[in-house]
């Protein structure tokens, strides 16, 4: 908070007030802050934490030796409620280990405290599915797996065996790690409007057209450097993902041109999946769909999120019903015979039965791949504190698994974030053969992606670590530093040089 101060405005810690509405963590001889506070946010979605909060909610952990004796001690204060708990574990082991006996001990106590168990147990991470990929590694059966997910972690029987689903659909797809393969990723980071559960980088465009004018000359700037860099180091490109925001927002015109630019730097002649978002129907017409075409794309999402005029209206989309089958019969009747369709459950105004019935008609229409995202309120989104019900999110859920099981598809990449209603998540579903390649890998991270635009990360495969490089968060930021991404190009090269040796 900056209030004002004469003509300077000077940054003030939190009010006294807002650290009492604070859970305060407090860790003691140990190091697993984050996986505690990652825990604890899957109970309490939209609390802060802080570890001076003065108020009365609270988590403790303390962790002790004694010769080859570990004591993990876990107290915690939530309403009236007051539990601990203590776990003895007969080694001295300090990594990854004691994490997860930290973490279980946590578990117990705010399962105790909430009378509730959560879907995914302890598992807080975005990748879950790439623990059941390290067991089956291990030599591990399917129902060791299985086991080992339900009585470790805590999951769910019914989120254990989608999980172990989807890396066994993986594993058929995923192409064995090369570091001279890549896919490229780019972000157009504009949409029409803002829906208001939106927390992405977009930028709303309205009137303000000039924003998108000025952003292509840049990020086709960073598309040449990039491109360079592929040729240098003689990668090999593997799949396209243009996404954002929307990136039909662009005029015909402008996507030709960006297109155009694309096949002319990088030379995409045997591509397993070339990618665009038309998300919002009200930005897709014959012309844009014509560029796609004619520049490859042969995949494109067209994203309802829901078949209910109601709930769009409540979500802020200014698209109806009637235009999203006209534009999905249009992209037909063009040639493209692979379309994915998103859909969000815990909408305002949606109900099990409405968002079954959007479901049913997706699988009616054939859409090819068709994605469950569990709505993820977050602070940043006009939804946050709203009192968006996740009572029936979860069976929203369930039924859509069922209905689209039962029709033939299967799961092949899921993924979390955090403040998800219920502790759910998000998956991609598709019918044999139509798998996005794209997803999977990204997923997964066994594949090096260099991404251009803003709010858009590079992410170097091949390193015992993962590194990260992040282009500016907002579009406003990524133009008005750029010049400053001399720095951001070079770690790309450095890391570059490092895994082609």
């Amino acid at each position: 908070f900056y209030p004002l101060a004469g003509k300077e405005r000077k940054p003030v810690p939190l009010f006294f007030w807002e650290l009492q509405h604070m859970i305060r963590v407090k860790c003691i001889g140990h190091s697993s802050r984050y996986a505690v506070e990652s825990l604890l946010k899957m109970f309490f979605p939209l609390e802060r934490f802080s570890e001076k909060s003065p108020g009365e909610n609270f988590l403790l952990t303390h962790v002790t030796s004694y010769h080859e004796q570990t004591r993990i001690l876990v107290i915690g204060r939530f309403g009236k409620t007051l539990a601990a708990q203590q776990t003895f574990l007969f080694q001295n082991d300090r990594t990854e280990a004691l994490q997860e006996a930290i973490c279980s001990s946590c578990y117990s106590l705010l399962c105790k405290i909430t009378q509730k168990t959560l879907p995914w147990g302890t598992l807080t991470g975005v990748r879950p599915v790439k623990r059941v990929h390290r067991m089956l590694s291990e030599g591990k059966k399917p129902d060791q797996v299985l086991e080992e997910l339900k009585n470790r972690f805590f999951v769910s029987p019914q989120k254990a065996s989608l999980a172990l689903k989807t890396a066994q659909t993986q594993k058929r797809l995923l192409l064995p790690f090369h570091p001279k393969r890549y896919s490229l990723y780019i972000s157009i980071p504009f949409c029409p409007t803002r829906c208001f559960y939106c927390s992405f980088v977009s930028q709303a465009i309205g009137e303000k057209s000039n924003l998108i004018a000025s952003y292509l000359p840049l990020l086709y700037q960073e598309l040449a450097d990039t491109a360079a860099l592929a040729k240098q180091y003689q990668l090999q490109l593997d799949c396209i993902y243009i996404g954002g925001g929307t990136p039909t927002i662009l005029t015909a015109n402008q996507l030709d041109e960006l297109l155009c630019l694309v096949n002319r730097l990088f030379l995409p002649k045997q591509l397993r999946e070339f990618t665009v978002e038309a998300g919002r129907p009200d930005t897709i017409t014959p012309g844009k769909l014509e560029v796609l075409r004619n520049h490859g794309v042969d995949r494109i999402c067209i994203n309802p999120q829901s078949f209910s005029d109601s709930v769009l209206s409540a979500i802020g989309r200014k698209h109806t019903v009637e235009q999203t089958l006209e534009q999905y019969a249009l992209a037909r009747t063009m040639g493209f015979h692979l379309i994915n369709m998103d859909f969000i459950t815990g909408l305002p105004e949606d109900t099990p039965e409405l968002f079954s019935n959007s479901i049913g008609t997706a699988i009616e229409l054939g859409a090819e791949n068709i994605t469950l995202h569990a709505l993820s309120v977050k602070r940043s989104s006009d939804f946050h504190r709203e009192g968006v019900s996740s009572t029936e999110a979860a069976e929203m859920l369930s039924k859509a698994t069922e209905q689209l099981l039962s029709h033939g598809y299967h799961p092949y990449y899921l993924y979390r974030q955090k403040s998800m209603l219920s502790g759910l998540e998000n998956v991609g579903y598709a019918l044999p053969g139509t798998e996005s390649p794209y997803n999977i890998a990204v997923m997964e991270e066994n594949q090096t992606v260099l991404a251009c635009g803003a709010g858009s990360v590079t992410k170097l495969v091949g390193w015992e670590k993962i590194v990260r490089i992040f282009d500016y968060k907002y579009p406003m930021e990524y133009q008005k530093r750029f010049e400053e991404m001399q720095c951001r190009r070079r770690q790309i090269a450095e890391g570059l040089q490092a895994l082609c040796i």
